[in-house]
């Protein structure tokens, strides 16, 4: 029995006076969950979870294992680590790279980052200011990808062109949904050897070179500590751009999107405290999580929502049907409202960011990061939208891609040079 079940946890009163009950989701269909059941086992013979009590109690499992973000396929088919990359290991070794690595990520080094992250934002602001017209999505991409690249170390590269090369691993990635069919051809496996290797011969070998010299305050150095291999840390690096660059990027499109197209909103937003500005980025994201699909497989028997589950099993866990489970987050499930009441322990973006010894690490990063740029460009009242983007699924990722998001300033370069 969970903690969610009605013999424990009464559900949450609904959530009045929402002030943007407009909202169906921008980038899927809204379901109404409370029709769906807790588990099912689908024709592809994997069990798929769609409220969140269950998901929740998965994520918490000693008794599952990370299945997703290609683990499975990269552990038997890649090169024999000793230290498995933090997003695929489990175990002992897991929660130790964990417990080491998550000064990174406190909101006290956030804060650290403040000044770098504003500086990055005004530059890329001043960018469109100065143009005109942008696509916000290649913003966000170097927005996200150079402060990621702060973060692990990667800022000795060769040449520019970082982003490119982090992206050029998802979109020409794999479907990461375990036993998927992959359509590797000789010159696919070739592209993507390719890409690994500009990679590291452009942007990791020479940060480790960097700092073997003199170690710094970054995930490198740390590796480097723990006697990391070269591969090792490529792989590493690989993991952070996939699971944490590229997921930002999406993110700050999508709730650029919807600021922009509710002017309620958006003000709310612009002139709210940061407590407030980050309550309405985090209901964006509980009804936009950018990884739509986790995937666990499970180590031995299990029992969820009453169902034998056997060991080996692979669970896939539908995301965005949990975060709008109404048992949890109340009435409108769908609609946009910041700050609604939630049981406790639930936290406002519900399982956006995952949950239990897999979650997102950089959680508090991602969002303080896309409030800084986000706030500094919504500022401008003139700024609108040129062409509303197209979306489409990653399939590494297993979650949406925001393309083509033009915007403009209305005003003149010379009217904006003399705000």
């Amino acid at each position: 029995m969970t903690e969610f079940s009605e013999n424990k946890t009464p559900k949450p009163a609904p959530a009045s006076g929402c002030p943007f009950g407009y909202g169906e989701p921008l980038t899927h269909e809204a379901q109404n969950v409370a029709e769906l059941p807790a588990l099912t086992r689908g024709d592809d013979g994997m069990y798929h979870v769609h409220r969140f009590a269950t998901a929740r109690e998965v994520l918490r499992q000693d008794a599952v294992q990370q299945a997703g973000f290609m683990s499975e396929s990269s552990q038997s088919s890649g090169p024999q680590l000793t230290n498995q990359p933090v997003l695929f290991a489990e175990g002992d070794h897991h929660h130790d790279m964990r417990r080491q690595t998550a000064k990174y990520f406190t909101p006290a080094s956030v804060a650290g980052y403040q000044p770098m992250i504003a500086g990055l934002a005004d530059r890329l602001i001043a960018g469109l200011v100065r143009d005109g017209e942008a696509n916000l999505d290649d913003l966000s991409l170097v927005l996200a990808v150079e402060v990621a690249a702060q973060v692990v170390g990667l800022t000795s590269s060769l040449l520019p062109g970082l982003e490119k090369r982090v992206m050029s691993f998802v979109e020409h990635g794999l479907d990461s949904q375990p036993g998927a069919a992959q359509n590797m051809s000789r010159g696919r496996q070739t592209l993507m050897q390719t890409n690994v290797a500009a990679f590291f011969l452009l942007d990791v070998k020479p940060a480790i070179a960097a700092r073997r010299r003199k170690r710094r305050d970054d995930l490198i150095s740390h590796l480097l500590d723990r006697d990391y291999s070269d591969t090792e840390i490529v792989t590493e690096c690989l993991t952070y751009a996939t699971a944490g660059m590229v997921t930002t990027r999406e993110f700050i499109s999508a709730a650029a999107w919807h600021l922009l197209g509710h002017s309620e909103l958006r003000a709310d937003y612009v002139h709210g405290t940061e407590k407030e500005r980050h309550a309405i980025l985090h209901e964006i994201l509980r009804l936009e999580p950018v990884v739509r699909t986790l995937y666990r497989r499970t180590t031995e028997d299990l029992t969820l929502d009453g169902q034998q589950v056997p060991a080996g099993s692979v669970l896939a866990l539908h995301l965005t049907e949990a975060n709008t489970d109404p048992d949890v987050v109340g009435d409108p499930a769908n609609a946009l409202c910041p700050m609604r009441p939630l049981p406790r322990g639930v936290q406002a973006p519900v399982l956006a960011f995952g949950d239990g010894h897999h979650r997102c690490p950089g959680a508090f990063l991602a969002i303080r990061e896309s409030d800084v740029f986000l706030r500094r460009l919504l500022i401008w009242n003139d700024l609108e939208i040129v062409t509303p983007p197209t979306v489409t699924t990653n399939e590494t990722v297993k979650g949406y891609e925001i393309r083509g998001f033009k915007v403009r300033l209305g005003q003149t370069r010379g009217d904006h040079a003399k705000t």
